[in-house]
């Protein structure tokens, strides 16, 4: 639903439950970037996913906050849908066209939350603003038909392999297991979620052009295992590793063959 906040909450809340009743494989999303408390309301009134301002978290600070905030403290009401761009938004982090940012804001995205969003020409990393400053695109969808050539390098292989392992991972499908593990360096995040016995570790470098390096301290409680070091796959290149409490990883998104982070499947 394009700007829901432009309407009563109280037809949203009527309309909902009215086709729900009916129709109950009926999901509604709510686009609605607007403030905090008209986007939980809507939420409240019977949306089941909504847009959220994950478009414009980039620093580790930043994402740590509000998806800690999405995972334990309004998912009762506000079920999120990380979307990485829109028909509307062209972030100004994606305005450089390295690879590497589309990359990296793709895996953050479908590990942060059980739902994402992209929007069509993201693959192809799309990334010319209407003018300097905006936050738009040059040649949008919304004025012209698009053609789009899909024989130029793509991200389509990595968000299908990202969407299979989502499909593959139950931990990756829930919202509320979500738990962030210090690390040294502002430069790089790491998180993990826990579904039964499927336990997951992410590791990402939000610098997408420079190697960043430094030491991960798990938190062992949160991970629900011994103390100790312990063997994980990397489900993106099918490396095996051994971690230990206080892991040290570098990542170098310039690096052939080198992805911006780790999607590591925990042998327990």
């Amino acid at each position: 639903m394009d700007n829901p906040h432009t309407k009563p909450v109280q037809f949203w809340h009527e309309l909902i439950n009215r086709i729900n009743r009916e129709y109950p494989e009926v999901v509604f999303l709510s686009e609605a970037f607007t403030r905090p408390a008209m986007m939980h309301a809507l939420g409240k009134a019977g949306f089941q996913q909504s847009y959220t301002y994950f478009t414009w978290r980039t620093t580790k600070h930043e994402l740590t906050s509000y998806a800690t905030e999405v995972a334990q403290e309004t998912s009762a009401f506000f079920r999120p849908n990380f979307w990485v761009n829109t028909p509307d938004i062209l972030p100004f982090h994606l305005q450089s066209g390295a690879p590497s940012i589309f990359a990296m804001r793709a895996l953050l995205a479908a590990t942060l939350s059980p739902s994402w969003g992209m929007y069509a020409g993201y693959e192809l990393y799309e990334h010319l603003p209407i003018r300097e400053g905006a936050e738009e695109y040059l040649d949008s969808e919304k004025y012209e038909i698009k053609v789009r050539d899909w024989s130029k390098p793509t991200l389509a292989p990595f968000v299908a392999l990202l969407n299979s392992i989502r499909r593959e991972n139950k931990a990756l499908q829930r919202l509320r297991n979500l738990r962030f593990h210090p690390t040294d360096s502002d430069k790089i995040i790491a998180y993990s979620k826990r579904e039964g016995d499927n336990l997951i570790l992410v590791i990402v470098n939000l610098d997408p052009i420079q190697a960043q390096e430094t030491i991960v301290h798990w938190n062992f409680f949160d991970l629900g295992i011994a103390e100790g070091s312990f063997n994980a796959a990397d489900l993106i290149t099918g490396h095996s590793f051994e971690y230990t409490p206080h892991t040290w990883v570098r990542i170098d998104p310039a690096s052939p063959g080198t992805p911006v982070g780790y999607i590591l499947k925990v042998t327990l």
